[in-house]
């Protein structure tokens, strides 16, 4: 948009006297003459940028001028907590207010402030996917986006994942979206069910991974904005339940006799509230030093993955088809390697 072009450009040269027309252009992502016309507007709209030719020539502002465009908006000044994450910004469609943002706030700063504030974004960048795992943005979040600022009720639609080969269902319910979260690359959102459907504070929240929301409507007859609960924590709330679903994913138990280097790779290979909870009952070593130790896992199947990376660190006890697994898995090595 011109508009947002133009305030950029009178911020830039506000921070930033002397820029030349290609430094700008640069900057504003258009060519020198658009530049030159932008000036031009800027001058009409009565802020005084003039172009100065010469080795030491730029635009500047008059002297003793300063723009009072430096005052924040609400959704500029929001953006600002989010500017450490580019590519959160751009995900929720924010990436244009928080270089507005950014930009007003560099204008007010003192030269030195300004430049110790530059060079910490040169030095610290914070890249939230994961490897190997090209990140995509959920059609619906800069919609889902919209209706957390605002605190608007939705009705959401819900691809809900099949157990045991059945296909996906879909969910739709109508909710109170409370905040967003990228972790390793996905989005989730955390919403409350309405009043109407709590009952049991515990049930009422729920979270969604947002690319697994198919429809987005605002939610008929829902006042506007929902009331939030005092004091919800989204950072905490998060905390809570990611815990929780991490001990709700550890419903097998497998016993274990590892050596002391095994002991120390442990972590290494297994999650680490799971081996958390194991250290806390382990036995004490024993004459050969070796430590048996209760081991919560997910499946049998994700125990015999996550244990052979500890090779002959690690023996299993029990349960005695996992044991006859590693059984299995030694001999044909010793067939393969002789």
């Amino acid at each position: 948009m011109r508009a947002a072009r133009l305030i950029r450009m009178a911020l830039l040269v506000q921070s930033s006297p002397g820029l030349t027309g290609a430094a700008l252009a640069r900057e504003l992502e258009v060519s020198e003459r658009t530049v030159i016309r932008d000036a031009q507007a800027l001058q009409d709209a009565g802020i005084p940028v003039r172009s100065d030719r010469g080795r030491v020539g730029g635009y500047f502002l008059a002297p003793g001028h300063r723009t009072r465009l430096t005052t924040l908006h609400r959704g500029e000044a929001e953006t600002l907590f989010l500017s450490g994450l580019p590519s959160a910004l751009r995900d929720l469609g924010l990436s244009d207010a928080a270089e507005v943002a950014r930009l007003k706030l560099t204008a007010t700063l003192l030269p030195s402030v300004r430049e110790a504030a530059e060079s910490s974004v040169r030095r610290f960048h914070l890249d939230a996917p994961a490897w190997f795992r090209e990140p995509s943005t959920p059609e619906l979040l800069p919609e889902l986006a919209r209706a957390v600022w605002d605190d608007r009720t939705v009705e959401l639609s819900y691809a809900r994942p099949g157990r045991g080969g059945a296909p996906a269902a879909t969910v739709t319910r109508t909710v109170e979206p409370y905040g967003l979260v990228l972790k390793a690359g996905t989005w989730y959102v955390v919403v409350r069910l309405p009043d109407a459907a709590r009952e049991d504070r515990a049930a009422a929240w729920r979270t969604h991974r947002v690319d697994r929301i198919t429809a987005l409507a605002p939610a008929p007859g829902a006042p506007e904005p929902f009331a939030r609960e005092p004091g919800f924590d989204l950072a905490a709330h998060w905390r809570a339940q990611a815990a929780a679903f991490a001990r709700a994913l550890l419903r097998t138990t497998v016993t274990v006799r590892l050596t002391a280097r095994g002991l120390r790779r442990l972590p290494a290979v297994v999650d680490g509230a799971a081996v958390e909870e194991a250290l806390a009952r382990a036995s004490a070593p024993d004459a050969a030093g070796l430590v048996t130790l209760d081991l919560p896992t997910e499946s049998e199947d994700v125990a015999f993955e996550q244990l052979a990376g500890l090779g002959a660190d690690a023996e299993v006890l029990a349960p005695d088809a996992l044991r006859a697994r590693f059984r299995d898995r030694a001999r044909a090595l010793a067939t393969l390697y002789g």
